[in-house]
């Protein structure tokens, strides 16, 4: 950053020097796209919409509830509060083009941390060609960081509300890998790194979505606080039930790893985890669901979640409240 001296904090530096510190560094991640008429430095943006579903979703992230200063890097941070929100575009079956950011910080955070912040948020929009237009920066007593991410789909966006009694249900993306993590971290222990950075920096099938929705998905969602209970979402907007086959999943060797360390049951990691931002969607028939899709499970008759014709008590998964 130009003119800054390392270990400066946001209050040594000021606000438009670091807006300006964050505008080059998502200009250095990425070269804005030809539909960015106007990006980050004036009132608004400005961009170009052509044909098609225009799908807009925001999520928030505060520090100690969704992340850890200690436990992530400030690329990392950037890396994740991206990801959650492109998953939500690929989750209706589009492709994420824009997204604003606005970020709240104590004065004393290094501006070096906004810097890497800024610098993943942009690497991991562009993944998907998509753009950090614009946002907003204030001082707080917390990092507070605020996502808007708007995209396309081609066809038809796909909802949580369209399943029926027959379909096939289908897995994209790794699954349960972020949950051993967490409980890794939170056990005051760094390893397997595997499932470390994988809490640290989720990778969500973006594809996928876009693909499930060609092959004619009747329902899909974005797996951000476990495959139980967000399944649960897509049962109880459809008004059908959704068994899922447990024996079809294969558990990761580092998932045993960390079942066997901590007593814990590695399957309720895939069941019950959040975070990793896997796909799940609903297809009419076997032959509709996309290769690197995993059939998982069918949608029947009836209402709520089981595992193999039962109920399970874990199947909460996350909640903010």
């Amino acid at each position: 950053m130009d003119g800054a001296q390392d270990g400066q904090t946001l209050a040594d530096h000021g606000e438009f020097a670091v807006i300006g510190a964050i505008t080059q560094a998502i200009r250095e991640a990425r070269a804005p796209g030809e539909d960015v008429l106007v990006g980050p430095g004036d009132d608004a943006a400005v961009l170009r919409v052509r044909t098609g579903h225009v799908v807009v979703s925001s999520d928030l992230l505060v520090e100690d509830r969704h992340f850890r200063r200690a436990w992530t890097s400030a690329y990392d941070v950037g890396r994740r509060a991206a990801a959650q929100n492109l998953a939500d575009i690929a989750a209706m079956g589009g492709t994420a083009t824009w997204l604003t950011v606005g970020l709240a910080a104590p004065g004393d955070t290094p501006v070096e941390w906004v810097r890497d912040l800024a610098r993943g948020l942009a690497e991991e929009a562009a993944l998907v060609g998509a753009d950090v237009v614009g946002g907003d920066l204030t001082q707080s007593g917390e990092i507070m960081i605020a996502v808007t991410v708007m995209g396309a789909c081609a066809q038809a966006p796909v909802l949580r509300d369209g399943a029926r009694a027959g379909d096939v249900v289908a897995l994209a993306g790794r699954q349960g890998w972020s949950a051993a993590g967490l409980a890794v971290l939170s056990r005051g222990f760094r390893s397997p790194r595997t499932v470390v950075e994988a809490h640290r920096r989720p990778e969500p099938p973006y594809a996928a979505g876009p693909e499930a929705a060609r092959a004619g998905a009747t329902a899909m969602i974005d797996v951000s606080d476990g495959l139980l209970a967000d399944l649960g979402h897509v049962a109880t907007a459809s008004g059908v039930a959704i068994d899922i086959d447990s024996t079809v999943f294969e558990i990761p060797e580092p998932l045993h790893a960390v079942g066997a360390a901590l007593g814990a049951d590695p399957l309720a990691f895939i069941l019950t985890g959040g975070e990793d931002h896997s796909l799940v969607a609903c297809f009419e028939n076997a032959a509709d669901v996309p290769d690197g899709w995993l059939r998982i499970g069918r949608v029947v008759a009836g209402s709520g979640v089981t595992v193999d014709g039962e109920p399970r008590s874990e199947a909460g998964g996350w909640t903010h409240f």
